[in-house]
C-alpha cells in the first residue's frame, strides 16, 4: 500500500470529537493489544496485507517516527473503513475505536506540534523545459523554444518542478551545447571573415549589447562590463570578480583564433547558458547563522524563486534592482500583485493549474471517433482554454478560491457552448457566460476535467471520484493491491456499469477504497466521456444518486458538488498543499503540516481571496528559507 500524506479529511470530519479530550493511553498497555485483537490478522503475526505489518511497531516512538503510516491507520479507524467488514471479522466497540483514533491522533498531532520548523530538503533544480524556453526568450528578447527537442521531464508529487526528479542526462548536456550556439547564432550578428556586419539583421539584443566602440585600450574594460551584465541576468545575481574571469578567458581564446571582439563575447555567453550556474537553479550554500542548519534566502535568492514560481521564468529588471538594494522582502506584497497582473503569469496558469488539474492530459486523450465524432482537435483546445481562462480569472481578478468547487460562471466560444447546450454564444472568441441553471459552473463540470477522467469509450466513475479525491479533497487513494482484475474494457457497456462495479468491488481488497471513489463518480454520470449531458445511457436512464462514505446522500452533480463545497477548508488545504509542492520543488513533509494550516487560517480570514493563498506560500518559512547541507557548485 502506497502511504502518502497529508490526509485531511478524518481531522475535519472526526478530529474535533476525538481531540477534545484525548485518552490516557501507553501504546504498550492499551494501544498494542488492541491491535493485536483487530488488526493483526491481515497486519501482523508474520502477514503483511497491502505491505503494512503492525506488530513491528513496539512503542510511541515508532509510531511517530512512521507518521505517514499511522495517518492511514488513523483514517481507516475513524472512516470506518478498517477493519474490513467481513462476516468472519471482529469489530472494535465504539470505545475502542476512539481510544485506538484519539490516541493515534493525539501522538502524531503532538509530534507535529513540538516538531522543529524546517526549511526542508530542496535538491539542486535544472530547469524543466518551460522555464528554460522561458528563461531565453527573457534574457535574448527572441521568440525561440530550443527545449523544444530536449528529453522529457519527470514529474514528481505532481509536477515537474520537483529537484528530485530533475535528474541531467548526457543527452540534455549534447542538447544544451548545440542549443546554446543556435540561441546565440539568433542573437548576436558576428562579423564574416573581415566583412563589415549586415545592419539589417541586427537585433534588439545585439544592439542593447554592444553599445560601446571598442579600442585596443579600452576592449578588457568593456568586454569586462558586457559579459558582466549579462551573467548577472543569467545567472541570476551579481559575478564575484574572479567568477567573471573565468568567462574573461574566452576572448583570449578567440584572439587565438582570430575571431575578433564580437565573436570573443559570443563564445563567452555561450560558455554560460552551458553552466550549471544557469542550467540549475543554483541557491548557494553560504553559512547558516548561529547553530541553525537554516539560512534566509538571499534577495537574490528570493527574487529566483518568486519568478519562476509565478512566471517560470527568471526574475526581470524590477525584481533584481529590488534585490539589488535589499528591499524586496519589504515589497512582497507589491511584487507579487504586480507579478499576477503582469502577462507572464499566464506561466503559472499552464505550469501549475495544467499540472494540479491535469489538463495538460488532454493532449493524449483519445475518445473513441466512433461513439464521439463531435471530439475534434479543435474542441480539445476549446476545453483546454476554458479551464485555463477559468483560473486565469480567479487569479486575475482575485476571486475567492471557493469559485474552483461553485462559481455559476465559465468561459466559451460557440463551440464549446454549443457542446454544452448552451445557446446565444457566436464565434470563435471566448467570453464569460452565466451558467445559473445549468449542470455547469465550478471545476467539476468543465469538460476538460470529465474528458480526462474518463476511459476511450465510456465515463470512468473511478477515475472520477479518484481525481476528486486526490485533487479537490486532498485525500490520496493507495495503489491498488496487485492481481486485482479491471474491468473488462472490450465490452460495450450499456446501463449495467453499476453492476460491474458492485462486483468489482466485492472484492474485499478493493472495497475499501471503492466506497470511498464510487459513489463520486457516479454522482457526475449525467456527463458523457467528452463532458456532454445526458439522461440516459445506451437507452437505460442514469442513476446519479448515491452516497458518500460519510453517509450523506445525494441526487445528481448539482447536489453532490453542494456537498463537496461544505468541505471547502479541506480543498484550501489541498490547493495550498499542491501549490507549495509546485514553488518549493519537493513533496510536503509533517513538519509542513503548521505552514499549511496558517495558510489556510489566513486564507479564510481574507474570504478565500487567491492573492492570499499566494502571499501566503511566499511569505511561508519553507519559501523563505533553505537548509544548508549540500555543496555550492
Amino acid at each position: 500500500m502506497k502511504i502518502q500524506f497529508p490526509i485531511f479529511a478524518a481531522l475535519i470530519m472526526f478530529g474535533a470529537t476525538l481531540r477534545s479530550e484525548p485518552a490516557v493511553a501507553s501504546f504498550e498497555q492499551d494501544i498494542q493489544p488492541l491491535l493485536k485483537t483487530y488488526c493483526y490478522r491481515c497486519h501482523g503475526d508474520g502477514k503483511k496485507k497491502a505491505g503494512l505489518s503492525l506488530d513491528s511497531y513496539k512503542n510511541e516512538m515508532d509510531v511517530v517516527r512512521d507518521y505517514k503510516v499511522w495517518e492511514r491507520v488513523h483514517e481507516n479507524l475513524a472512516k470506518r473503513e478498517m477493519p474490513p467488514k467481513e462476516k468472519d471479522v471482529s469489530q472494535p466497540t465504539s470505545a475502542e475505536r476512539t481510544l485506538l483514533a484519539s490516541w493515534i491522533r493525539q501522538r502524531l498531532d503532538t509530534h507535529y506540534r513540538t516538531s522543529k520548523p524546517e526549511a526542508g530538503r530542496v535538491t539542486v533544480r535544472r530547469l524543466n523545459r518551460q522555464e528554460y524556453n522561458n528563461t531565453i526568450r527573457d534574457l535574448f528578447g527572441i521568440d525561440f523554444k530550443p527545449a523544444a527537442n530536449f528529453p522529457e521531464d519527470d514529474s514528481g508529487h505532481g509536477f515537474d518542478t520537483i529537484g528530485d526528479v530533475l535528474s541531467l542526462s548526457p543527452l540534455h548536456f549534447e542538447k544544451y551545447l548545440a542549443a546554446a550556439e543556435s540561441i546565440l547564432d539568433r542573437s548576436i550578428v558576428a562579423p564574416i571573415q573581415g566583412k563589415p556586419i549586415d545592419v539589417s539583421k541586427i537585433t534588439d539584443f545585439h544592439r542593447k549589447t554592444f553599445t560601446k566602440t571598442v579600442t585596443p585600450q579600452t576592449r578588457d574594460a568593456v568586454a569586462k562590463e558586457t559579459l558582466g551584465k549579462f551573467a548577472a541576468r543569467a545567472f541570476r545575481r551579481p559575478l564575484a570578480d574572479a567568477e567573471l574571469d573565468r568567462y574573461l578567458r574566452f576572448m583570449t581564446i578567440a584572439d587565438k583564433e582570430g575571431d575578433g571582439f564580437v565573436r570573443g563575447i559570443k563564445l563567452a555567453m555561450q560558455a554560460m547558458l552551458v553552466s550549471p550556474h544557469f542550467l540549475f537553479r543554483w541557491e548557494l550554500d553560504t553559512p547558516a547563522t548561529g547553530a541553525s542548519p537554516q539560512r534566509p534566502m538571499n534577495e537574490f535568492e528570493l527574487a529566483s524563486r518568486l519568478s519562476y514560481f509565478l512566471w517560470s521564468s527568471m526574475p526581470d529588471e524590477a525584481l533584481s534592482n529590488l534585490a539589488g538594494k535589499g528591499l524586496l522582502r519589504k515589497n512582497l506584497e507589491s511584487e507579487v500583485r504586480r507579478m499576477i497582473r503582469d502577462p507572464k503569469s499566464e506561466a503559472f496558469v499552464a505550469n501549475f493549474a495544467g499540472q494540479w488539474l491535469q489538463i495538460r492530459n488532454l493532449n493524449v486523450v483519445t475518445p473513441d471517433k466512433t461513439l464521439f465524432p463531435i471530439f475534434t482537435d479543435q474542441l480539445r483546445d476549446d476545453m483546454r482554454r476554458e479551464t485555463e481562462l477559468f483560473f486565469q480569472y480567479i487569479m486575475k481578478e482575485d476571486r475567492s478560491v471557493n469559485e474552483f468547487l461553485n462559481a455559476n460562471y465559465t468561459f466559451a466560444n460557440e463551440r464549446l457552448a454549443k457542446h454544452y447546450g448552451i445557446n446565444n454564444v457566436r464565434g470563435e472568441q471566448f467570453q464569460r457566460i452565466n451558467v445559473t441553471g445549468t449542470a455547469r459552473g465550478g471545476l467539476l463540470a468543465q469538460a476538460s476535467i470529465l474528458t480526462i477522467t474518463s476511459n476511450p469509450n465510456r465515463t470512468s466513475p473511478v477515475k472520477r471520484g479518484k481525481w476528486i479525491l486526490e485533487n479537490i479533497l486532498g485525500t490520496p487513494i493507495p495503489a491498488p493491491p496487485p492481481n486485482v482484475p479491471e474491468l473488462d474494457e472490450k465490452k460495450v457497456l450499456s446501463g449495467n456499469l453499476r453492476e460491474q462495479m458492485v462486483q468489482h468491488r466485492s472484492n474485499a481488497n478493493c472495497s475499501s477504497c471503492h466506497e470511498r471513489m464510487d459513489p463520486i463518480g457516479f454522482g457526475f454520470e449525467n456527463f458523457d466521456a467528452v463532458g456532454r449531458w445526458r439522461l440516459n445511457d445506451g437507452g437505460t436512464p442514469i442513476n446519479a444518486a448515491d452516497k458518500l462514505a460519510s453517509g450523506e446522500s445525494f441526487n445528481g452533480p448539482a447536489e453532490l458538488k453542494a456537498l463537496l463545497y461544505k468541505r471547502k477548508a479541506d480543498f484550501s488545504r489541498c490547493l495550498t498543499d499542491k501549490m507549495l509542492t509546485y514553488a518549493l520543488g519537493r513533496g510536503m513533509e509533517h513538519f509542513d503540516r503548521a505552514t499549511i494550516e496558517s495558510i489556510v487560517t489566513s486564507l479564510e480570514k481574507q474570504n478565500g481571496k487567491f492573492s492570499a493563498l499566494v502571499i501566503g506560500v511566499v511569505k511561508s518559512m519553507p519559501f523563505d528559507m533553505r537548509r544548508v547541507d549540500s555543496l555550492a557548485p
